[in-house]
């Protein structure tokens, strides 16, 4: 139905009609009367009594709507050149204009028969039947051109006719189809512009990087597209122009009929509709287009940063395993290279994760529709690295501190060894002589020196540099070499009493005994005399 009606409502246009036309019998020359009145001419046509109703009908209804409504509300002058005819074909043509003219008229010139009995006839003929063609205007016979140039400018007039006016039929249908052909592709442009608007307005952004990317390239392509079409109608509107204009590029002299000035503001027009067009979907098309490069970036964005996430928590969740803080130096070092390779591991998603953030801020600072779903975003990846981070920073206190702390209950354990080894090796038979025991002593003073540098603070110091991490296991080891460290201290106090005895009682100063006769020697007693020799 809606075809039907768009069918009954859309007007003539040439090609419709083309055949009739080129008939020639009805012409708009573009002349005009005094007062603007366009001129509709029906020349000599032998065979006028025999066109079709419809045909004429449409051949009348098109040229009418022509000229520009203000021309056409001034009223149409008709010229019905007979002169070559009898006064039948008068009769017939007054009788069929009168019946199906289609605009508001307001003169109308015959051209009578020239033959003397058929100007006779048509004086009597058009005084008897004048009421019969019904029409409200005046029926001016005339006998001669020149009679006619008395009521039109010659300038207004073809050379059928006396003027000066230059016509040609099929150049003036040529232009009149190239104007309406131009007036359908502007308006299936525009039409074809709107529904692709239509289409991009109604678009669902995608949710993936390749769909945006193909979306995004077919609706290019299709702008392009129509971004040709464009060219194409402006370049088919030019041509138009100049083609209406070529008389008087030709020649100065010449002047366009006024019919022809409206053709050329007709195109102008619809060129400036164009433009206008254009210009509208140049617009709409630059904030769709940005969309969807906004939306290909957020995508991107948004890949990217589930991929980086990704590895990031499982580097936090690597790092989570981490617990283990050492049960000895070495096992310490070894969590110390294995922190430091994870430290490594993590250098580039680290800076991926920085710079995502910092793309991400840039697109906030470009605008980006989708601010509300990017900044949370950045401030997610840059709080991850902030935690890996801090909490590498912190295992490295941590081991360093437990690398430290065994390092010290090594030398501790060393130092007592080293104590044992030094008691074991004084030999006893050696300590018994006051120099052994003073050698023994010595050394053991030497060694007690060295306590200082190996033994463990004190508790309450000991509990404050290592609180974060003594745990229970380490805690019983610690106890373990405090209560070492005081069995070997108290094997050298022991060691040191008994040597500092030994040196004591060998030292002691010897008192002067008078000797007991019997332990005197045996001397000859003086009574008793030695043999003579």
């Amino acid at each position: 139905t809606d075809e039907i009606m768009q069918q009954e409502i859309r007007p003539l246009v040439a090609v419709d009609i083309i055949e009739q036309l080129h008939r020639q019998f009805a012409i708009l020359s573009g002349g005009r009367g005094k007062d603007g009145a366009p001129i509709i001419t029906f020349p000599e046509f032998a065979g006028f009594s025999e066109i079709p109703d419809d045909d004429f009908l449409n051949v009348v209804t098109y040229l009418t709507s022509i000229p520009s409504l203000e021309a056409a509300s001034i009223g149409f002058i008709i010229i019905i050149d007979r002169r070559r005819d009898k006064w039948s074909a008068v009769k017939a043509s007054l009788t069929r204009i009168a019946g199906a003219f289609p605009g508001n008229l307001q003169l109308v010139f015959v051209l009578r028969p020239s033959r003397f009995i058929q100007r006779a006839i048509a004086d009597i003929g058009i005084k008897l039947y004048r009421d019969d063609f019904k029409m409200k205007v005046p029926i001016i016979m005339l006998n001669s051109v020149s009679d006619l140039h008395g009521y039109i400018d010659k300038s207004q007039l073809t050379r059928e006719l006396g003027g000066t006016l230059e016509y040609g039929h099929s150049q003036w249908i040529h232009h009149r189809t190239a104007i309406e052909n131009f007036a359908m592709t502007v308006k299936t442009t525009a039409q074809m512009l709107q529904t692709f608007g239509t289409d991009l307005a109604e678009t669902e952004l995608p949710n993936d990087v390749q769909c945006t990317e193909e979306l995004l390239s077919s609706h290019t392509d299709h702008h392009s597209k129509l971004k040709d079409e464009l060219k194409l109608a402006v370049k088919q509107g030019a041509t138009l122009l100049t083609c209406i204009r070529e008389p008087v590029t030709r020649s100065a002299n010449s002047k366009l009929s006024p019919d022809e000035l409206e053709n050329v503001a007709t195109v102008e027009r619809l060129l400036a509709q164009l433009d206008e067009t254009e210009k509208a979907f140049d617009q709409f098309w630059t904030k769709h287009h940005l969309k969807l490069e906004q939306c290909l970036q957020l995508r991107h964005f948004e890949h990217d940063f589930r991929e980086v996430k990704l590895t990031l928590d499982n580097l936090m969740e690597t790092q989570a395993g981490f617990a283990d803080i050492g049960d000895s130096v070495t096992r310490v070092e070894n969590l110390l290279k294995e922190q430091k390779h994870l430290e490594e591991k993590g250098q580039e998603p680290l800076e991926k994760a920085q710079s995502l953030a910092l793309h991400g801020e840039q697109l906030i600072q470009n605008n980006h529709y989708a601010v509300d779903s990017i900044r949370p975003k950045c401030v997610e990846l840059r709080r991850i690295c902030d935690d890996f981070t801090n909490e590498t920073k912190k295992k490295y206190d941590i081991l360093g501190k437990s690398l430290e702390l065994h390092k010290q209950l090594d030398k501790a354990s060393q130092w007592c060894e080293a104590g044992i080894y030094l008691l074991a090796s004084q030999a006893v038979d050696k300590c018994q002589s006051q120099e052994g025991a003073e050698t023994a002593l010595v050394e053991i003073e030497k060694f007690l020196v060295t306590a200082k540098e190996h033994q463990l603070s004190n508790p309450k110091e000991f509990y404050n540099q290592f609180d974060m991490i003594l745990t229970p296991e380490i805690k019983a080891h610690a106890q373990r070499i405090v209560q070492k460290l005081e069995d070997v201290q108290e094997m050298f106090d022991k060691r040191q009493v008994s040597l500092k005895k030994l040196a004591a009682k060998q030292t002691r100063p010897v008192q002067p005994v008078a000797p007991h006769p019997e332990s005197s020697p045996k001397r000859a007693s003086p009574k008793i005399t030695r043999p003579a020799a």
